[in-house]
Parts: structure tokens; sequence; C-alpha cells
């Protein structure tokens, strides 16, 4: 807003027209002329105040309305007009929208004397010879109707499709444009709320709503499972750098961990095969962590006053958030190329590096709606599970059945073998009958603070037995016809 300051002099005050910041309701405007203007003898109220002129208000109103509202048509349209014709229809037509100096007074919240005034100036200001002489409105006439206009993303929508383009096929790294119409996004983030009041930005972790998250992983082989029963804490979370495949929130060697809230949700996001067993593992989240709500941004609220300029920018950043709710939660297809994650993988890189956002929660495509159905993937930064205590030296060994009289049981259990006495900086390792490829651990140092501890008595192995769907039933119609039947059209 750019309110002009006027020259306060008696003989100007005596033939200007001047409106003080008492006799403005909304409060935008109100305070801004309390703050910018200058001291006059209001022509509304006789009180000498803060006032700028009815031009200079004017200029606010024009501003305003070119940004939120549009001059409604004054004939039907075509979808009206065929409503109309309709002869056992009852559909009666109404210029959409209000009055314009209703709309006026309604915007600034201002006595109808100063909408008239208002009005006025701006219909000298837009009137047309030309248009008038053949009985056509302009902007702001007497008759005039106006109504708010939708809001519109179209630049964000191109800034974004620019966005794409480049980071897939001009520039992966160091992308200035990219990180440019990321920061214009999600400019304050973690201020955003939702219209019933709740962040978009959430806290999990101890004493909060989400405490633990689970995590499953899909065997078809024994020796894989038993390396899996063995150590957990390795082979059920985060896969290691080199071999973290890539994934819609991380490229290829960034290890992230992708976990659900319930163990239903988990097992149905890996989509196992008949046949396969799946292990499922319960993980405490043992430290603060925030996590962007992605089905927040389908409802963020934006308030705000239509006389501020960059209220519509706000608006339709809000709009283009919950286009891209849409593309983050998009189910995972078998035919998405490497390339179509590059997006999401530069958003999850954004908001953990720039914002401070550990993760994201989001709805799972594979369940359906529901409070607990829901996927959280933890950014790398946040996404170190704590290594199992084990004594130096202990030999693990893992089972996945026990024999009996009748034959072999399925039966999943794991022993630790101890020594007697602790040796010399040993470290534990795993029977070389079992797990050969495993005698030597060598881990790389690992500088992240610890963000999951895994339950070990949480652990649990799913027989994969049969898998059903739900769906929706569409019969497929079919039409013949002669090309000479449209020949009359």
């Amino acid at each position: 807003m750019s309110l002009q300051p006027t020259d306060p002099q008696a003989d100007d005050d005596a033939e200007e027209t001047f409106v003080c910041h008492a006799c403005v309701g909304e409060s935008f405007l109100s305070n801004a002329i309390q703050q910018r203007g200058e001291q006059h003898a209001c022509s509304y109220c006789h009180t000498t105040r803060e006032a700028i002129s009815i031009e200079a208000f004017a200029d606010e109103i024009e501003g305003a309305f070119a940004r939120h509202y549009r001059r409604t048509s004054t004939e039907p349209s075509d979808y009206e007009y065929m409503l109309l014709r309709d002869k056992e229809g009852s559909y009666n037509w109404d210029r959409h929208g209000e009055p314009v100096i209703d709309a006026i007074a309604s915007a600034a919240e201002v006595d109808e004397e100063i909408a008239e005034d208002v009005q006025r100036i701006l219909e000298d200001r837009h009137a047309d010879f030309d248009s008038a002489a053949i009985g056509e409105e302009c902007d702001f006439d007497g008759d005039s109707y106006y109504e708010e206009k939708r809001t519109r993303d179209t630049d964000l929508q191109q800034s974004w499709v620019n966005f794409e383009r480049g980071l897939k096929t001009q520039s992966r790294y160091f992308n200035r444009e990219a990180e440019a119409v990321l920061t214009s996004l999600f400019e304050g983030l973690t201020d955003h709320k939702t219209i019933d009041g709740k962040h978009v930005v959430t806290d999990i972790g101890p004493r909060k709503k989400i405490e633990s998250l689970y995590r499953a992983r899909v065997f078809q082989s024994d020796i894989p499972l038993e390396k899996a029963m063995a150590r957990p804490d390795l082979e059920l979370g985060p896969a290691p750098t080199d071999l973290a495949a890539n994934g819609r929130m991380n490229a290829r060697g960034i290890s992230v961990f992708y976990g659900a809230l319930t163990p239903e949700v988990a097992l149905a996001e890996i989509r196992p095969p008949v046949g396969s067993r799946v292990m499922i593992g319960k993980f405490t989240v043992v430290r603060p962590l925030k996590i962007l709500d992605v089905e927040g941004l389908q409802s963020v609220l934006v308030r705000g006053s239509i006389f501020d300029s960059s209220h519509i920018t706000r608006l339709q950043r809000a709009k283009f958030l919950r286009r891209l709710s849409d593309r983050i939660t998009r189910p995972v297809m078998p035919s998405d190329e490497p390339s179509d994650y590059l997006i999401t993988q530069a958003i999850a890189d954004y908001l953990a590096g720039h914002i401070g956002i550990d993760g994201i929660l989001y709805p799972s495509a594979q369940v359906g709606s529901g409070k607990k159905n829901k996927n959280v993937v933890l950014f790398h930064p946040s996404s170190r599970v704590e290594a199992l205590e084990l004594p130096p030296g202990t030999e693990l060994s893992a089972h996945t059945y026990t024999n009996y009289e009748d034959g072999p049981e399925p039966d999943y259990w794991v022993s630790e073998e101890v020594p007697d006495t602790q040796p010399a900086l040993k470290p534990a390792t795993f029977m070389p009958h079992v797990f050969p490829e495993l005698l030597e651990e060598a881990r790389d140092f690992d500088p992240r603070v610890v963000t999951l501890q895994l339950d070990l008595d949480s652990l649990e192995v799913r027989e994969i037995e049969a898998v059903s769907f739900k769906t929706s039933k569409h019969a497929v119609r079919r039409h013949r016809f002669k090309r000479s039947d449209f020949d009359s059209l």
C-alpha cells in the first residue's frame, strides 16, 4: 500500500474531500491511514484526525478491486441461456455479484456516502466515450456489479513447469532457479495453519500423539530373513548408504526412513507378493521432530486484507500448495521413471536443509483414508537408528522353524550366545555357518543424532498367504454409428 501524505493546508481542506481512519472499518486500511495520513478535518465525520484525500482512498479501492474483484457480465452465460430456454424449468437469471457501491462499502467497511464518492471518482477514471455511445458498460459504472475473483495460481504453475524442466534437463545440482521457486513456495511454512487451527508443521516424538513408527521389509528366502532377525536394527532400519535405492523422497545413495503409523499400513505399502514373508518392527521416536503434514496443505488458512498488496501472493501460494500436496502423495507406480522422483527429492532436500523439517507425514495410497492410515518419511539427518547393545564377542543365530515329532513348524527366534568373560575389544559376530559374510562388521562413523530406537519385543513375521483388492467396477460401453449420421449436424 502506498498512501501519499497530503499537505495539511486550510485552504485545500476547504476544497478537497478527506476521509479519516475512524470512518474506515477495514482494519488494515484504517491502520495504514492512521500511520501515513496527515491531520485533516474529515469530510464525513467532521473530526480532525489522520486522514487522506478521497482521491488517494479511491486509489486503494481501485488497486484492491483489480487484484481481488471482477465486474460481472450483464448477460447470462451460454449455459444460463440454455436453462432459461428450458420451458419445463424454473430457472430465473439474476446478475451475479452485488452493486458496485455495495461492493465498495462492504470491502472497505465504509458508509454508503463514502462508497458513492469513491464510485464516482473511479467511474470518471474508467469512462470511455465510444463505449458509452453504444451502451457498453465500463468499470465502476454506477449500474455495474462486482464479485470476488477465484484465486488463480497460473504464474506459480508456470514457474513450477520451468523448475521441473530445469531439474530434468539442465542442472540437477546447484540449481539456483529451483531454490528460488522452493523458497517462494515454502516461505513461512512453519507458521502456516489449517482452517481448523492446526499447524501444518507438527511435532512428533516423546509425549506427542505420534511416538512410534512401524517399518516392514519383505523377504523371499530364509538367509536374508535370518540375517534381518539377528540384527533388525541394521536390516529393518533405513538401508545403508551403499544400498539406498532411488525413492520418492531420496536420491540413490541417500538413506532415509520410510515408516507408517500402524503395522497394517507398513505391510500394505511394500506390496508383498503371495508366498513371501514380511518382518515388521516398531521404532520409538526418542527425540522431538518437526514433520510437515502434507494433508494440512490442502486447507491452509490465509488471513489478510485485500488492501495489502502481498495478500494475493499468499492466496496464490496457498492454492498451489494444495496442488503440490496431491503431487507428493501420488501413489508410486511400477512404471515410474527415476526422473519422476526428482521433484519430490528436491522438495525433501530443501525442507531438510533450508527449513529444518525432519520429515513428511502423508496419507497412504495403498490403504485409503483414515486418521492412522498414514506414512512418515524421515529425512537422512533424522533417520539414524540406535544400534543394539550386544556384549563384545556375542554370537547371534537366527531360526525360522522348530522341529517337532510331526515335522518342522514355523517358529521365528534368535539366540544370543555371550562369552563367559569379556574379551578385549572383540566385536559381536554372527555364527559363521549362518552369516559368513557378516563376521566382520565395519560401519562408517555416523555423526547424526540417534532418532529411532527399535522395540525388539514388537518384531513379528507375517507369512503372506493371499492378497485382496478393494475395487470399483465400471462397465465398458461401445457405440456404433455411421459417419453419415453426422453429416446433417
